[in-house]
């Protein structure tokens, strides 16, 4: 998993209450199981017109918001299955952080396990976010657990075993591996049974 410690970057605003992952990423596009290659699939059925072509209207699409890496959103976002692809959708296209009002608990788990920062603020400091130009930038400073816009500082909470897997850049494979030295000698400890 990429470390997330500081990360300054443009935002995208999505002021969309209850964005399921239906939504996020559509159920024909769960085949694929190498985290990869969702990016182009990302928000599809408002991404795209029904002819296949780009809706020139929605925000992911309009040039000046061509390498956002942040998503500003309401609230309930993530909600519905528990597809581990909505996730990966959002970072194969460049997001490393979403900021919102509240996440569905297994869309919160799924993206602090891969390296997605999700991030909980309430309706009055999202909706000064959401006067963010393409062109401005979104300061996030994860040791502090703060948001910076402009002149606005905002706090926000986050377990702190998932802080220290992002600062680290470790996943869950990562802090097993730690133990690799205790489980082997544990493993040659162990009686075999034939």
């Amino acid at each position: 998993m990429e470390a997330f410690v500081r990360k300054t970057g443009r935002a995208v605003v999505m002021p969309n209450d209850n964005i399921n992952t239906d939504i996020i990423l559509p159920k024909q596009f769960l085949k694929n199981i190498l985290k990869t290659g969702f990016g182009k699939d990302l928000f599809y059925d408002w991404r795209y017109n029904v002819d296949g072509s780009l809706n020139e209207s929605f925000e992911l699409n309009k040039p000046e918001h061509k390498g956002a890496s942040i998503l500003i959103t309401g609230d309930d976002f993530g909600s519905g299955s528990s597809r581990e692809h909505a996730v990966w959708a959002l970072t194969d296209y460049g997001f490393r952080a979403v900021i919102g009002g509240g996440f569905s608990d297994i869309f919160y788990m799924n993206a602090t396990k891969n390296g997605l920062l999700p991030i909980v603020l309430p309706e009055e400091n999202r909706q000064i976010l959401r006067g963010i130009q393409a062109d401005e930038y979104i300061r996030i400073d994860l040791p502090k657990q703060t948001v910076t816009y402009k002149d606005d500082i905002f706090h926000f909470n986050i377990n702190s075993q998932w802080k220290e897997k992002f600062i680290n850049g470790e996943d869950d494979i990562d802090n097993t591996m730690k133990y690799e030295k205790l489980i082997t000698a544990f493993e040659k400890q162990r009686p075999i049974f034939l």
